[in-house]
């Protein structure tokens, strides 16, 4: 009987050690699973799952070369980790070179510049991982946990903190500075045959096997950190960290609020695609699918912020990411404009971009092949209940009279009075376009959207079929399209995409 008594407690701490670990499986529909493994072999296959279930091993750096450069932003993360330990945990940071002459001080180095030729503006930040955690508990009491979405984990696994949009659910009685353990909701099969989370936000976690996706969150337990706020703040405020990472499954650095400006966090085949593009000062560029701006960015840098950047993309809040991240990067050659980019080439030469100056209306016949008119308005009452009608006369065609709706006018009155908004676009609105016309860039970057299959880490795979896989394809030819009859005669396209399992980059450099 004591016998029994003692191996249950041994019992138990096995499958509590087996439980609180990160082996993660990544999901795929059966027919992609199936499609994949006979074009890789089934071994193989196995093993890239595997590895990009798994984040990469660095972290990779740009450096805004018009404010800083390599060598400088070197000696200033080695002095703020000296200072306040940024790369969260990592222990032994060194700053140095890649080949181990005149390193700052002894022992390996974790920050070292990239050896290849035309990459000398990027860093290397080296991380370490999987790492083997302990997670503790009260006498008598249940781990206290939070469960975040897949997303949010992919981006905690990367080096950032848990954000309260992130989290599902969370154990009850959790208070602000305590210490909780996080895993992840992965999506699972639905009755209709789909894919779903199965939690509501705000779920309870008792402790218990009863508890929502128990058994499925085996294995995928990513760290553990301290709560910012207590459980009600976390499920009341809409922003805000949630949890503040202490113990990390891979420890990679974060650069959160770090030498803003100075430096900008992207993968190594897109610093790439940038550098192949190879814009030159004074050029005018297109960067057809510019969100979040990452690239677009690197090629401001690369011209010296000098010329014309036309940055495209068809959602609001992703054009107001572009222009947020050019104004913390202090480029100003960029403008950004909702547009689908399968919507470039103009078709006609009736847009118009309506703005005000004192009490005249201006009109702009934007990427007219005639030099552009301005067309003046007296505006007798620009009330807002005002229903005064509004002539507008060309002074190149006085005989020419249109009309402005009287809402145009309100809402560019309107856009003056609230002043610049948080991203330094009128008050927080972003320009809409109506294409370009033929042969009017000098260099098109594409960046065509794509299955992003390999991307890591990557949690689940479930959401391409062979038909979604299929329809990318076509998708990026439509926009290609696009792009040879916006590039002039001897211009370049350079169209990139990361659709290969193997992180691979596929570059086309077109000139005609």
């Amino acid at each position: 009987m004591d016998s029994s008594a003692s191996a249950s407690p041994s019992a138990a701490a096995a499958a509590d050690a087996d439980r609180y670990t990160y082996s993660p499986r990544l999901r795929w529909q059966p027919e992609v699973e199936e499609y994949f493994a006979a074009a890789y072999g089934r071994e193989r296959f196995a093993r890239i799952s595997e590895a990009l279930a798994h984040p990469s091993c660095y972290s990779c750096i740009r450096v805004n070369t018009l404010k800083s450069s390599a060598d400088a932003v070197m000696h200033k993360l080695m002095n703020l980790v000296d200072q306040n330990g940024i790369c969260g945990g990592i222990n032994d940071l060194e700053i140095g070179q890649l080949n181990g002459v005149e390193q700052e001080h002894e022992g390996s180095s974790l920050v070292h510049k990239c050896p290849y030729s035309g990459l000398e503006n990027v860093l290397f930040v080296q991380g370490s991982g999987p790492h083997a955690l302990h997670y503790d508990s009260q006498p008598d009491q249940s781990i206290k946990e939070v469960i975040v979405s897949r997303k949010c984990a992919e981006s905690v696994l990367r080096g950032a903190q848990v954000y309260v949009p992130g989290v599902l659910a969370c154990s009850s009685h959790v208070e602000k500075g305590d210490k909780v353990a996080v895993s992840v909701a992965i999506e699972q099969p639905a009755e209709n045959g789909g894919w779903t989370v199965g939690i509501t936000r705000g779920t309870v976690l008792q402790g218990l096997q009863s508890d929502a996706h128990y058994e499925e969150r085996k294995g995928l337990y990513i760290g553990q950190g301290i709560t910012a706020m207590s459980r009600s703040g976390i499920f009341r405020v809409p922003h805000g960290v949630a949890v503040a990472m202490t113990e990390r499954v891979y420890k990679l650095p974060s650069f959160n609020d770090v030498l803003e400006g100075e430096i900008f966090l992207q993968n190594l085949p897109s610093v790439v695609a940038a550098r192949v593009l190879d814009p030159q000062p004074g050029e005018r560029i297109l960067d057809m699918c510019a969100a979040p701006g990452g690239k677009t960015t690197a090629i401001a840098i690369l011209m010296k912020d000098q010329g014309e950047i036309v940055a495209l993309d068809r959602s609001h809040n992703k054009v107001m990411d572009i222009l947020k991240l050019a104004a913390e990067l202090d480029l100003n050659c960029i403008k950004a404009y909702k547009l689908d980019a399968l919507k470039s080439v103009r078709k006609t030469n009736e847009a118009k971009n309506i703005g005000m100056a004192g009490n005249c209306a201006t009109v702009t016949l934007a990427e007219d092949p005639e030099p552009c008119a301005k067309v003046d308005a007296e505006i007798t009452d620009t009330s807002e209940d005002s229903s005064t009608s509004v002539v507008q006369t060309d002074n190149k065609r006085p005989d020419d009279k249109r009309y402005v709706s009287k809402a145009d006018l309100r809402k560019n009155l309107r856009q003056m009075r609230n002043g610049p908004g948080r991203n330094n676009c009128s008050g927080g609105r972003v320009e809409n376009s109506k294409g370009f016309l033929p042969n009017s860039f000098d260099r098109v970057l594409l960046d065509a959207p794509c299955s992003a299959l390999g991307l890591r880490p990557r949690l689940f795979a479930g959401e391409e079929t062979l038909e979604s896989l299929g329809n990318h394809a076509k998708y990026q030819g439509r926009m290609f399209d696009q792009a040879v009859k916006l590039v002039r005669p001897g211009g370049v396209i350079v169209y990139s995409t990361t659709q290969k399992l193997e992180d691979l980059v596929l570059l086309v450099h077109v000139s005609y």
